[in-house]
This record gives structure tokens, C-alpha cells and sequence, in this order.
């Protein structure tokens, strides 16, 4: 249930172990696609081959729940956002719960491995189960597996990587882990849904923290005169891993997870029990206004007015090689610069000039620009036949 980036690689490796998927997706044309052998995301390794072999054959995509009917296990993994206020919006996971519910049977087998806040499998979702199709937990059987993927090498990590998963209740993680070590080589079963919820949710919090903290660390050494670069290269080691600086933190993952766990401490009145996690959510993305400050200082070094000096954003997705704007905070510094009056404009790689217009940005070719802000690589780079003397 849910063909996007984090699901079509997945029916595509359960498809090459021998298993008859059908996939479900609520856009057709990408349905067409895959029943014609041809991958929707051509930026993920490794699937193209995939979708060719099996597509239409060993894994069938169609818009209609009722086409699932005959399978025995069903796995969802369809998007959950949240809103202005950091909530999960479950709408759209509701709904094919529900609608799954419509044609679970007896002894049928559910996995969440859409990210969720710890309790979520356990709770609305098994109400949501039971309410739409008239069983009750054993009578069908329930479980959580986190989606542990990169974009961009997805069907590596579902090959090599560590995959976790555990049960509402202990028969349910007994079933669910004899079926997905048939195409899962590195499974591990753990105690319950909720911990596996709990794993994944972690995961995004250290990475987001571990951020912050190299966020602060490059402001502190750039302050104090010291190459960052060359102090972490000496200061990681097998006890101590400083991570990359960036302009904040963006994507479909670490930006959202800490919020599930910082508004349920303030849901049970216990919000000193996550401040670093908020700090950290808060430091990422005020990291826009630091380099914004440092692009407009550079400014001051060429010899035209502050409006007419062309800005070119090197780079707006979330994260290189990835073809997604998703809470991009690279994107997110260009809206600001523009929004303070100055001419900006961007060039990507991995976009078109209509994708980055739809963005709501001019494209620009970075030769083109008085000033060149390469967001992967954090430099500042002047013309130099343009600037001021001194």
C-alpha cells in the first residue's frame, strides 16, 4: 500500500525473491508505468533493473484496493506529514487503513512501516483495523517494521542493511518475522510495535542533534578563526563522531521525527524530558538566517548595489543526489534571500528549469551570477572581476 520512494523499492526486492506482489497507489500513471516495466524513480539505483524484470509480472500496480483482495499479507507504507503545529496529519494513513480493512480476511498479515510515533500500531491503527473490517487482533495479525532507506540507494540498504521489526503482541512479531526474513537478509525481531516505532524515531533524533551540534561548532570556529574542517578531521575517531555543518536539516525524515516525541512530553506536561531535542529542531533551521547573513556580507565586497547583485543558490534540494525538495532548507534560504528584496536565483543538477520555476525560483547558471552560495559544499564564491576594491 503506497508505491512512492520508499515502497516501490521494496515490492520490487520482494518481487525478485520469488513472491507475487501487487502494489497499490492512488496515481495511475504511475501504476501505468510500473505495469509497463518502466521505474517512475529513475534516480534510485539498482531499480530500473528491477522494475523491467518484474513489472506487470511479478509485481502488479493498480489503483483499487479490492485487486489485493487474494493477498495474505499487506504492508503499509504511505507518506504522514504533520502540520504548522509539528502534528502528524494520519488522514491519509486512515484511509488505507481503512480501506484495507475492507478486504482483510482471517489470518491476514499487516505491517506499518511508515514512521510513526511510538503507540501509533498498537493504537488508532489496530482501532482503525478492526472498525473497518469487523475482526479483532487474532483473528488477523499486526505489526510494525520501520522503512530504514536512503533515497538514492534504497535497494542496497534493503539488502544489507539491519531491518527491524516487532508485534503488537508477541504472535503477531513471530509471524511478521517469518515472513519478511524471506526477503529480508539482516532482520532482527524485537519486542513489540512500539519499540520498533521507538527505533526509527531515534535514529532521526540523533542525526538531528548530532547536527546541531556540528551547526554550532562550525559558528564557534568560524568566530573564533579556526578551520572546522581540519579540527574534525583530527577530533573523530572510533569514540567521537562530529558530523557535517549545513544550512539546516531537510527531507521527509529528520526534520519530522523529533516532533513526535517533543509533543507528546508537552501532551503529558513533561516538555523538560525533550529540550535538547527541541533546541536542536530549532538551531537546524535558524541556520538559513546565519548563511543569509554571511551571502549579504559577501555581498558587501562587490561593487554594485546591494539589489542588483545576482545571487545564484547552487544546489535546493534537501540533500545532494536526491531529487526532492522536501522541507529543504536550501530552497528555504533562497525564499528568504528573496524575501528580503535581493535578486536570487538557483541552479540544480538534478532539476529542470520548470521544476526549479515551479519551486518558485528563476533559474540561474552560476556563470551568470555576481555571487555563487553552493549549499552542499557551504562556499561563497565572488566574481572576482566584480568586486570592490578592498
Amino acid at each position: 500500500m503506497g508505491l512512492g520512494n520508499a515502497g516501490l523499492p521494496l515490492a520490487a526486492v520482494i518481487a525478485n525473491h520469488g513472491i507475487q506482489v501487487v502494489g497499490v497507489d492512488i496515481d495511475r500513471r504511475r501504476c501505468d508505468l510500473i505495469n509497463s516495466g518502466k521505474n517512475p524513480i529513475p534516480h534510485e539505483s539498482g531499480l530500473d533493473e528491477l522494475i523491467s524484470r518484474h513489472g506487470g509480472k511479478e509485481l502488479v500496480a493498480t489503483t483499487e484496493y479490492r485487486d489485493a483482495s487474494s493477498c495474505s499479507v499487506f504492508i503499509v507504507i504511505v507518506p504522514l506529514f504533520i502540520d504548522e503545529n509539528h502534528n502528524p496529519d494520519f488522514r491519509t494513513l486512515e484511509s488505507s487503513f481503512r480501506s484495507l480493512g475492507g478486504v482483510l480476511k482471517r489470518g491476514d498479515l499487516v505491517v506499518l512501516e511508515t514512521t510513526v510515533p511510538p503507540g501509533t500500531t498498537e493504537g488508532i491503527a489496530l482501532k482503525w483495523l478492526e472498525e473497518s473490517s469487523g475482526l479483532r487482533l487474532g483473528q488477523f495479525y499486526l505489526a510494525h517494521s520501520p522503512e530504514r532507506i536512503m533515497t538514492g540507494c534504497s535497494i542496497s540498504r534493503l539488502r544489507e542493511f539491519p531491518k527491524v521489526i516487532g508485534g503488537v503482541d508477541e504472535r503477531s512479531g513471530i509471524v511478521a518475522y517469518d515472513v519478511y526474513r524471506r526477503f529480508i537478509p539482516n532482520l532482527r525481531l524485537v519486542s513489540s510495535a512500539r519499540v520498533a516505532e521507538m527505533i526509527k524515531v531515534m535514529e532521526g533524533c540523533y542525526r538531528d542533534v548530532n547536527i546541531a551540534l556540528a551547526n554550532e561548532l562550525f559558528r564557534i570556529s568560524e568566530e573564533l578563526g579556526i578551520d572546522f574542517y581540519e579540527a574534525r578531521e583530527h577530533a573523530n575517531h572510533e569514540y567521537c563522531h562530529i558530523h557535517m555543518p549545513s544550512t539546516g536539516v531537510g527531507g521527509h525524515c529528520i526534520p519530522v521525527y523529533p516532533w513526535f516525541l517533543i509533543n507528546e512530553m508537552v501532551r503529558r506536561e513533561r516538555a523538560e524530558n525533550a529540550v535538547m531535542l527541541r533546541t536542536a529542531r530549532e538551531l537546524n533551521d535558524r541556520m538559513i538566517h546565519y548563511w543569509m547573513d554571511r551571502i549579504i556580507d559577501a555581498c558587501m565586497h562587490i561593487d554594485k548595489p546591494l539589489a542588483e547583485i545576482r545571487i545564484c543558490i547552487h544546489g535546493i534540494t534537501y540533500r545532494q543526489g536526491a531529487k526532492e525538495l522536501h522541507h529543504s532548507r536550501n530552497l528555504a534560504l533562497a525564499k528568504l534571500l528573496k524575501s528580503r528584496g535581493l535578486k536570487v536565483g538557483a541552479h540544480d543538477e538534478m532539476l529542470s528549469r520548470e521544476e526549479i520555476s515551479k519551486a518558485g525560483l528563476e533559474w540561474m547558471d552560476p556563470k551568470d551570477a555576481d555571487l555563487v552560495f553552493n549549499s552542499f559544499e557551504l562556499s561563497v564564491k565572488l566574481r572576482r572581476h566584480r568586486e570592490a576594491p578592498g
